[in-house]
């Protein structure tokens, strides 16, 4: 019987030695300098914490390790203790914090290699006599003070606390510390070559001038810094790492510059064919090409092609040509030629060059000329279309990008200013020019861009872009008149669905990465056009604001990026969605 009630009882209790015992309340006393919350959060402990053995030693260490860090070298515990509930399962813990009187720094002996250095620091660190001796504020003074070594060639600078002396003065009744701090700055480090390792195909000197360092420039660990986003701008090669510096056995110093190339000729295109709706057509073929090449023999000179057919009778030709670094100057040569047909109504003819300013790694300025031929399409019957025109135009641009990636920025601003003004000339036809028409017409063009990109949290960034374009002067062709509408502008609409002599829209995406260059994204695109009226032309005034939404990835594939995204118009069905893709373009 007696065995029976013992294997009972513990039947009954098994249950409870099975249970872990945790902390019900921990209580923090004579805490006079530091808040209850603060030294909770040092000890590491609160309510549903498990009870393990030593827990009170732990606690002691670690505030005692802090308070130690604020200048509180001498803090007493006694009386600190643990009470448990009546099953054993709970602990109440009391933890009697006294933190004592803080240390003072009396003396800072500061000594080093370099006199200059010693004379310049010395008043740094001597405001801290005095002051409670805080190692946090001490560390952010070092630091500080490496920093600008960095900055200033001596990348190898390095403080060493030789000691600390610790005393308690009766006179005052205070303790003491005495700091004693060394320098050794190293040497005086320049940059006298720079090696470029993992290009296979780009050479060395298309690297290296894009970091714009002179053979013997002194060292600086900011503009080490800043050189990745220099090189990524090129876009040859995968996100570049910060470049390491070593000195050779030449005592020289070497910067190390580690890439890694990506694919830089892209090919994108589709190409559909249209059989004929009757028998008196005949089909006809449509589609989109695009050839890109943007490192022509490793030498960053870029070639571009571009072929569009929207339907039977309108299709665009594009071709573009790079010469970047113009005779070893930061200098860009630009040259371009575009030719649109319009449906039934004309050919326009745009031949171009620029000439780009490189005049910080951040600002660039342009100027530009083209020349620009309207040939309207004969037709048998006499109707007016479009003039027959020539026009000569001059601009100026200002850029400023401070993106830290041109093809999937995190942050940065990229702003586009452009002035244009066109002098053109109306040839005929003939039988359309009266007594009244201007056949010299002077155009104003203003365009502006400006993009902000801001990363919220890990891999979460908001980029958002607004863009203006206006079209002045006495009267406009439909050739004259800006587009808007498409993958590049407004989505949820066909491409250039909407003409206009002054166009706005605006972009905000709130993007997720999944890799460096990859990202799903969702949209929100607004759009504005105006199309003035011309009551000679019998045009009437069309204004309207536009909205579209949708979500979207772009993905980094080895022919490029690749974007797609499926767009919704204000008012459409989800049946009415219109999906735009393509390589982005990287020329």
């Amino acid at each position: 019987m007696i065995h029976r009630i013992k294997y009972f009882l513990l039947l009954l209790t098994y249950p409870f030695l099975l249970l872990p015992q945790v902390v019900d309340n921990f209580e923090i006393t004579s805490n006079n300098n530091f808040k209850d919350n603060e030294i909770i959060g040092w000890a590491q402990v609160g309510k549903g914490t498990r009870l393990y053995k030593g827990i009170l030693d732990t606690i002691k260490s670690r505030v005692a390790f802090n308070l130690s860090l604020k200048g509180y070298f001498n803090p007493s515990f006694d009386g600190t203790s643990m009470e448990f509930s009546e099953d054993s399962q709970k602990v109440n813990i009391k933890l009697v914090a006294y933190e004592g009187t803080p240390t003072f720094l009396n003396k800072v002996i500061f000594t080093s290699n370099d006199s200059l250095r010693l004379q310049s620091f010395l008043p740094v660190f001597n405001f801290l006599q005095g002051q409670v001796f805080n190692k946090n504020e001490l560390e952010e003074y070092i630091n500080d003070a490496l920093t600008k070594l960095e900055n200033d060639g001596h990348p190898f600078a390095v403080f060493t606390i030789t000691s600390v002396y610790f005393y308690y003065d009766s006179t005052d009744e205070n303790n003491y510390a005495d700091l004693y701090l060394k320098l050794n700055t190293g040497i005086n480090s320049k940059i006298e070559k720079i090696e470029v390792k993992g290009n296979e195909s780009t050479r060395d000197y298309v690297v290296i001038r894009e970091l714009r360092i002179e053979p013997g420039e002194q060292y600086s660990q900011v503009k080490i810094e800043e050189l990745p986003r220099r090189l990524n701008r090129l876009r040859f090669f995968e996100p570049v790492a910060t470049p390491q510096f070593y000195v050779d056995s030449d005592d020289n110093g070497v910067l190390l510059i580690t890439v890694k190339e990506r694919q830089t000729n892209n090919f994108d295109g589709i190409i559909g064919y249209v059989p004929p709706a009757n028998e008196n057509e005949s089909g006809f073929i449509t589609g989109i090409v695009d050839v890109s090449l943007r490192n022509l023999f490793g030498t960053g000179r870029a070639v571009a092609v571009r072929w569009r057919k929207f339907d039977r009778n309108s299709q665009e030709l594009e071709l573009r040509y790079l010469e970047p670094w113009l005779f070893g100057f930061p200098l860009n040569l630009n040259v371009d030629f575009f030719q649109r047909q319009q449906d039934t109504i004309f050919v326009q003819r745009t031949i171009s060059g620029g000439l780009e300013y490189l005049a910080t790694e951040d600002v660039s300025a342009a100027v530009f000329v083209s020349s620009e031929s309207t040939i309207p399409t004969l037709s048998e019957e006499p109707v007016f279309t479009v003039f027959n025109s020539t026009s000569l135009t001059t601009g100026v641009n200002l850029k400023i990008d401070t993106r830290d990636d041109p093809l999937a920025p995190t942050s940065g601003i990229l702003f586009s200013n452009t002035y244009k003004f066109s002098r053109k000339n109306i040839n005929g036809p003939s039988k359309f020019i009266t007594l009244d028409t201007e056949t010299e017409v002077n155009l104003q063009r203003f365009e502006a861009t400006l993009a902000l990109f801001y990363k919220l949290f890990s891999r979460q960034v908001i980029a958002f872009d607004i863009n203006g374009r206006e079209l002045r002067g006495p009267f406009f062709e439909e050739s004259d008149l800006y587009r808007l509408g498409g993958t590049n502008t407004l989505r949820g609409y066909r491409e250039d669905q909407f003409l206009g002599n002054r166009i706005y829209w605006s972009n905000l995406e709130y993007r997720f990465f999944l890799s460096r260059r990859t990202f799903a994204f969702l949209f929100f695109d607004t759009g504005y056009f105006l199309r003035s009226a011309d009551e000679e032309r019998n045009i009437i005034e069309q204004e309207e604001f536009l909205i579209g939404y949708g979500l979207g990835i772009n993905l980094e594939t080895a022919i490029g990026v690749l974007g797609v995204s499926f767009a919704l118009a204000k008012g459409d069905s989800f049946s009415e969605g219109l999906i735009h893709f393509g390589i982005i373009n990287e020329f």
